[in-house]
């Protein structure tokens, strides 16, 4: 085969998987879109108070979890302090983001670690229970190119109805197992405040949620590593 030939068929096969990539993708926001609103009720097992306080009633909802051998205070410290800004996925997904909206970097200094650095861009924390799960909440436009996210102190929260928004809360959750192992959950649950922030938000929620669940589920593995750490250098 000469170099030629090597080159037509390497660039028909990336022309290929990048079709059958952008097939794909579409096919997932088509599905988002059709699904959006008709979140089913959450199994018993699944059911969150503390999320239950500030949406009961979700128009979109997202669970994920892995099993941890630490002790849930243990997986809740290690997910106060993990800097999912350091996934090479997670930055480039938010570069995509920023390239596809026209947004311009953060170029503010916020701190690292995921808690600190979450409330330093406004995201308020509603409700914790201390060693076990965290509520963070916020009201936003994410369509729009660098999104604001307003502080909505905990008591106004679930009546907050100023119209254009997206409610937003998002949980970290250790369930213990025994005393060495646990569940880590995380949920996000979104409602809008008015019909035109719905429409706007149903188009926007189809063409980023499965960049959404990729950033989910990339910090999942990198907690575990660093939960199960925890608990080794404490055996050591």
């Amino acid at each position: 085969m000469t170099g030629r030939q090597i080159i037509k068929n390497t660039a028909t096969t990336v022309a290929a998987t990048a079709a059958i990539a952008a097939a794909g993708y579409a096919a997932l926001v088509v599905f988002n879109r059709a699904q959006y609103g008709k979140v089913k009720g959450f199994a018993e097992k699944g059911k969150d108070s503390l999320l239950d306080r500030f949406i009961p009633e979700p128009e979109v909802a997202e669970q994920h979890q892995i099993g941890i051998d630490a002790p849930a205070d243990v997986v809740m410290a290690a997910a106060r302090e993990i800097e999912f800004l350091k996934s090479p996925v997670i930055r480039a997904i938010f570069k995509m983001r920023e390239l596809a909206l026209g947004g311009a970097p953060d170029g503010r200094d916020h701190p690292t670690a995921l808690v600190d650095q979450m409330q330093s861009i406004g995201w308020v924390v509603l409700a914790e229970q201390p060693g076990r799960e965290i509520v963070f909440g916020t009201a936003t436009q994410p369509w729009q190119a660098a999104p604001v996210f307003r502080s909505i102190p905990t008591g106004e929260f679930r009546d907050f109805a100023e119209p254009g928004y997206v409610k937003i809360v998002w949980t970290l959750r250790a369930d213990p197992i025994d005393e060495r192992r646990s569940t880590f959950h995380t949920e996000t649950r979104a409602c809008t405040t008015d019909a035109a922030a719905r429409r706007r938000f149903r188009n926007y929620w189809s063409l980023v949620a499965p960049g959404v669940e990729v950033i989910r589920m990339a910090m999942l593995g990198p907690l575990r590593r660093a939960a199960e750490a925890r608990v080794a250098r404490d055996a050591a």
